[in-house]
């Protein structure tokens, strides 16, 4: 009988050991501070694992993990570079996926500017903030969008440059630009702009902006990181959110 009772004891005390709350570190896009705000707290709760979370430009982010930042966790702004983590050594092959497709809208915190493209000319406005495309995919696709629209020659003098779309948006959000490519997650909720006016730019115009996640060789021994990434995957919480703030899925 003890026998028994030290064996389930020691079984139970495995099971423990496998489902043992994990500090998992994130790197997110800048994009997806507020679903990424929404979604920790209910991760935690689920599983006990505490997300330390840091928000900022994809390609600063990479480079501080290629210098051994010691992040678990990466979620993208782009597919590149999850790939390029991969590629280079930096992250697990076979965890990467797409968590998030982006849109794109161009935006102003003046509640009556923005009804189509057309406000890119409105006499008003005479600074036009947009992402660096060199180093963001939402400046990539504004290109894109103003190269189909015919308007980039017209609008590109007006061009206030930022290097993440996080910096974009202040530019709006603050009034230092009139008007703005940003990220729709940044201001649009439950199927409303959170405030200004905007328009959402057609995705026929700009090459989807597929966001993709990757866990990090720094966290490939790290339980809690592969629980966060099925969780983001396959969780019908995280799809709601993401829903709600206006990213579209893989199909």
């Amino acid at each position: 009988m003890q026998m028994k009772k030290l064996a389930a004891a020691l079984m139970l005390a495995g099971l423990a050991c496998a489902v043992a709350a994990e500090e998992v570190r994130v790197a997110v896009a800048a994009n997806f501070m507020a679903p990424m705000k929404e979604l920790a707290p209910l991760y935690e709760k689920a599983t006990g694992d505490k997300l330390v979370v840091s928000y900022g430009a994809t390609g600063a982010f990479y480079a501080q993990i290629k210098n051994g930042a010691p992040f678990d966790v990466l979620l993208a702004a782009d597919a590149k570079t999850p790939a390029k983590a991969v590629k280079e050594g930096h992250g697990v092959a076979g965890t990467t996926f797409t968590y998030a497709v982006g849109k794109l809208v161009l935006w102003s915190s003046d509640a009556a500017l923005v009804k189509d493209q057309k406000a890119l000319l409105h006499p008003a406005v005479k600074k036009v903030a947009v992402a660096d495309a060199r180093l963001a995919p939402y400046g990539e696709a504004a290109l894109q969008a103003l190269d189909a629209l015919k308007m980039k020659e017209a609008v590109e003098p007006k061009f206030v440059v930022s290097n993440n779309i996080g910096k974009t948006f202040q530019f709006v959000e603050s009034g230092n630009t009139q008007i703005g490519f940003v990220a729709l997650s940044q201001c649009f909720k439950n199927g409303a702009f959170t405030g200004g006016s905007g328009w959402v730019v057609p995705q026929d115009l700009y090459k989807p902006i597929l966001q993709d996640a990757v866990q990090l060789k720094a966290g490939e021994k790290n339980a809690g990181a592969k629980r966060f990434l099925d969780y983001l995957k396959t969780s019908n919480e995280a799809a709601a959110i993401r829903e709600a703030y206006g990213y579209g899925t893989v199909r």
